[in-house]
Parts: C-alpha cells; sequence; structure tokens
C-alpha cells in the first residue's frame, strides 16, 4: 500500500485539495464554516438541554462539546465516504488506479476540518477551567482509532452504495438513531450498571467516553477499554478492505 502511495502520490494530494476546495466553494465565509457549524450547534444543544442535564452534570459544555466533536467527524466522514465511488466513477473506470484513494482522500479532508474543530475545542476546555497536563496526550489513541473507524466504515458504506443506491437513506435514519445513542447530551446515571453496559456495543460512545474521561476527569482508561476501541476499530477497517478486494472488479459494472 505504501508503494502504491508513492506512485500515486500526486493523484491523492490533487483528490484532496479538490474535495477540500469543493466543500467550500461558493461559500461567503469558506473554511469558517469548519469552525461556526459546529460552534452554532454547540449552542443550540447547550440552550436547549443545559436546563435539563447541565445542572448535574460537571464541566457539561465541554462533556456536550466532546461528543459532538466525535459524532460530527464521525458523520461527515462516513457520509462523504459513502458516495466516494460513485463520485469518481468517471477517473477509475478509465484509469487503472486503487480505488481506496478516492476514500482516503475524503478522509484526509474531514480530518482537517476536525483538526480545526479540535482547536476550538480546546479554547472552550481553558475557558470551562478544565486542567491540562500530560495526561491529554492520551487523546492521540481514541482520534487515531477514530480515524481508523471512520475509514472502515466507509469502505463498507461505499462498496454498498454502489450496488445498493437506498443505503444512502438509511444510513441517515440510521445516524439519527446512532446520534441519540451516543451520550451526546444527556448522562447515563438515570441507568442502571446493566443498562450501561449495553451502550458500550457503540463504538462512538466509548470513544466519546475515553475523551470524556481524559478531559474532563484527568483518568485514563484501563488497558482492555483501550483494547476495545482496537477491536472496534480493526474489525470496522478490516470487514472494509475485504468488501474493496472482493468487489474490486464488480465495481466497474455497476457505477
Amino acid at each position: 500500500m505504501l508503494e502504491k502511495y508513492k506512485k500515486y502520490e500526486f493523484l491523492f494530494t490533487e483528490l484532496v485539495k479538490r474535495d477540500f476546495k469543493r466543500k467550500y466553494k461558493g461559500t461567503s465565509l469558506g473554511m469558517l464554516w469548519s469552525i461556526l457549524a459546529p460552534l452554532l450547534n454547540l449552542l443550540v444543544l447547550d440552550l436547549v438541554f443545559s436546563k435539563f442535564f447541565g445542572r448535574d452534570t460537571p464541566n457539561y459544555i465541554t462533556y456536550l462539546f466532546s461528543g459532538l466533536l466525535v459524532f460530527n467527524y464521525f458523520s461527515e466522514s462516513t457520509r462523504t465516504g459513502m458516495t466516494s465511488l460513485l463520485t469518481n466513477a468517471k477517473i477509475f473506470t478509465k484509469v487503472n488506479v486503487p480505488k481506496y484513494l478516492f476514500l482516503f482522500s475524503k478522509n484526509v479532508s474531514c480530518f482537517i476540518n476536525f483538526l480545526l474543530t479540535l482547536c476550538i475545542y480546546f479554547v472552550f476546555c481553558i475557558i470551562d477551567h478544565i486542567h491540562f497536563g500530560f495526561h491529554m496526550l492520551a487523546l492521540i489513541y481514541p482520534i487515531i482509532m477514530l480515524a481508523i473507524l471512520n475509514v472502515g466504515v466507509g469502505m463498507i458504506l461505499s462498496a454498498l452504495f454502489v450496488f445498493f443506491r437506498d443505503i444512502e437513506y438509511l444510513y441517515s435514519i440510521f445516524l439519527t438513531l446512532l446520534r441519540y445513542l451516543s451520550v451526546i447530551f444527556y448522562t447515563l446515571n438515570r441507568f442502571t450498571e446493566q443498562e450501561q453496559r449495553v451502550f458500550m456495543l457503540n463504538p462512538i460512545y466509548v470513544i466519546i467516553k475515553y475523551i470524556r474521561q481524559v478531559v474532563i476527569y484527568g483518568q485514563i482508561p484501563s488497558l482492555a477499554y483501550h483494547g476495545l476501541m482496537l477491536l472496534y476499530a480493526g474489525c470496522a477497517f478490516g470487514l472494509g478492505c475485504f468488501f474493496y478486494k472482493k468487489y474490486n472488479t464488480q465495481f466497474l459494472y455497476y457505477v
């Protein structure tokens, strides 16, 4: 894969530039929307839910922003990744290039947006009197796991989308459900311990909880918790690679 990347490095770089420019083409604020969009979303949710959950939740703004940060990155990355094959069909049907390059370019573009939002997130942490220490370096791990998870899910969705266009609408409904099951704006205090374990089946919540533990409480989760995130990310990425390898030639006949 590294050899192929070096061979198609120029194409990959141009794809990333194109995807990034296309996202803000025709907008007045351009890249500022990467910052304004999550901030406005945060403001709305804070106004709506702070009175219900913010009273009993310490550092509620940071708590809320942590959930939005992870979920918005996952949602954007997988949504754009889902259509990566079809939108680039004119290229790979004429030129023999690795098809995963199109998905990777979408993910790099989304990752840049994520990093911009992450900077604003840290500013909010400072305003919310969050303590910064060496424990913050632990955030690198969940970010890497989230990026791998996004690529894996994106590969699965993009492969399925070539054969079943209804996936786009079904996934939109799924994301709505996932948003409410990821414990973004509420807490699990009202649930029993057994019910709380069920939420651990959601990899997005697992990553959100990890980030909250590190940022808000200054605690680094156990090795088993690290292993759980690795399992989710590895399974998604492995399944995505399987789909791309199995249906590599069939993509040409359905796009």
